[in-house]
């Protein structure tokens, strides 16, 4: 809006300008400014009703479901068959944030993996997972893979979701990605602006389970702290890896650890946290 008003300064000095000269291309480009502040002012005014400039906000349907997901003795491994832990019969329910813990490379990523599979495509589920109907997936994975770079940001919601371009403008500068912005490729935006559409993208998915892979990387510390907010005030139910303590301690209400081949559920973290930053990591 800021950004609007000067727009129209430039354009009544311009209009001035030109009336006392005479000159037609100074009516033109005053115009053009005037247009430029409309469009502006189109795209920030239903941002501003949204009261969501620049946040992070998520959803949750819920679901009659009590349990979500069943872990029963799955194997995860490495696409070479090398086993890297089993995980004993285990449950995911309603309300549950799992803190998945473990040093790098024990499996993390391949759990999460392998659960995201058996909801997307059931038919290919490893065996030992079992999704309940009902589970409506929200996932990100490290490399944001979910917004594909070629893709523009206005291009991806309009086509994945049922908004019209006016509601799909207003929605992307509620995240912070600007008018400008919005029909470049998604593979020029900054890092927090990928992780912010993202995140837009999986609250437009109104999922009931969120799958989040190191999901605070690309935030700065507003968007992880909104992020902190968003997961407790919706309930949400999530299974999610990250290297990031404070977000741990503050949305994990269940802490599942793997090491040693096994996965084990434990009450808090900080045993963990301990050992690895005895250990230098």
């Amino acid at each position: 809006m800021k950004v609007a008003q000067q727009l129209r300064r430039q354009a009544a000095k311009l209009n001035n300008i030109g009336i006392n000269s005479g000159s037609d291309l100074l009516t033109v480009k005053t115009k053009q400014l005037n247009q430029r502040a409309e469009r502006l002012e189109e795209a920030a005014a239903p941002a501003h009703r949204e009261r969501s400039a620049g946040t992070i906000k998520l959803a949750n349907r819920g679901s009659h479901a009590k349990v979500l997901i069943t872990l029963d003795d799955l194997v995860v491994g490495m696409p070479d068959g090398t086993v890297l832990f089993g995980t004993g019969k285990r449950h995911i329910c309603q309300g549950d944030r799992i803190v998945l813990l473990g040093r790098n490379g024990v499996g993390k990523s391949r759990l999460i993996g392998l659960i995201r599979n058996a909801i997307v495509e059931p038919q290919t589920a490893a065996q030992g997972v079992k999704v309940t109907p009902s589970t409506v997936l929200g996932y990100s994975d490290q490399t944001l893979s979910g917004i594909g770079g070629d893709d523009t940001p206005l291009a991806m919601l309009s086509r994945r979701f049922d908004v019209g371009e006016q509601r799909a403008r207003s929605l992307l500068a509620g995240v912070g990605v600007s008018i400008d912005m919005q029909e470049r490729r998604i593979a020029v935006l900054s890092g927090g602006q990928k992780a912010r559409l993202m995140m837009l993208a999986l609250r437009l998915a109104n999922p009931n389970f969120y799958l989040l892979d190191e999901p605070t990387n690309h935030l700065d510390i507003d968007g992880q702290e909104a992020l902190e907010a968003e997961l407790l005030e919706r309930q949400a139910s999530c299974l999610l890896a990250s290297h990031d303590r404070s977000f741990i301690r503050a949305v994990g209400n269940r802490f599942w650890l793997i090491e040693k081949r096994r996965l084990t559920e434990i009450d808090s973290p900080e045993a963990f946290f301990q050992e690895v930053a005895e250990a230098g990591g």
